[in-house]
């Protein structure tokens, strides 16, 4: 598990992914603080990571990076830390089109395609 905090080549994402789920990298970012946490078999374990490094958890929202994809299936907004009522996401979807586009640009911030 790291905090990407300096960009990173689109083959050590590549290479994360094959080191695990072959084809997937969970990540967490914290799109306050404007942070990504990856390479996990849990989303739970990257917010705990985060949180430990001081973000807040409302801030904080899961998601899978398919490092070989283009366009929207590059990244999937899907991930059980999203399930929050009391933040008006029902689901494990990031609902919201704004946290959407946060977490894709925080993401293009910090992986160089």
């Amino acid at each position: 598990m790291i905090i990407i905090k300096e960009p990173v080549k689109i083959s050590d994402i590549i290479e994360m992914a094959s080191n695990r789920y072959g084809d997937m990298v969970k990540a967490v970012a914290d799109v306050k603080r404007e942070l990504v946490a990856l390479d996990s078999d849990l989303h739970s374990d990257l917010e705990t990571l985060l949180l430990e490094d001081g973000s807040n958890q409302e801030d904080l929202w899961g998601y899978n990076i398919y490092p070989e994809l283009d366009g929207e299936d590059f990244i999937e907004f899907d991930s059980l830390i999203n399930i929050r009522p009391r933040q008006n996401n029902f689901s494990r979807d990031v609902e919201d089109v704004q946290i959407q586009k946060s977490i894709i640009a925080i993401t293009n911030k910090y992986i160089q395609r």
